[in-house]
């Protein structure tokens, strides 16, 4: 098993701003004993709960891909307070069954995955704060 990842960058960012991305198991966490974790969104976020690595490490004690997800964006929460209004993480994961799953803080993130056949299916992450 193999991941990659990439940013988009924050817009304005300060001068030196380092993001999750280039950051091992903070923006991408591959084991091929247990399978892999990515996360989009705010990096410092992400970087603060060791964002894919803390999904993989999930999975390797026996969460489902969606539960080890919703675990770590649990945690963010508890860590953040009140403070994670209008902020993003969303987290994805793949085990080596090939079951795919994702959780994000906010409503509206949506995620693709392609099966064994070929087909590809968009599907929508569960969130945190589920919209009114």
């Amino acid at each position: 098993m193999a991941g990659a990842c990439t940013t988009s960058g924050m817009a304005f960012k300060m001068r030196g701003r380092v993001g999750d991305s280039p950051i091992i198991g903070a923006g991408l966490y591959v084991d091929d004993e247990v399978g892999g974790g990515t996360a989009t969104g705010v990096g410092e976020d992400v970087v603060r709960v060791a964002g894919a690595h803390s999904v993989v490490e999930a999975m390797r004690h026996g969460m489902d891909p969606v539960a080890a997800c919703r675990s770590v964006i649990e945690r963010l929460a508890r860590l953040r307070g009140t403070r994670v209004a209008g902020s993003q993480v969303a987290l994805l994961a793949l085990d080596k069954q090939g079951r795919a799953g994702a959780f994000a803080l906010q409503p509206g993130f949506s995620f693709a995955v392609t099966d064994a056949a070929g087909q590809t299916r968009i599907e929508r992450a569960g969130s945190l704060f589920e919209a009114p």
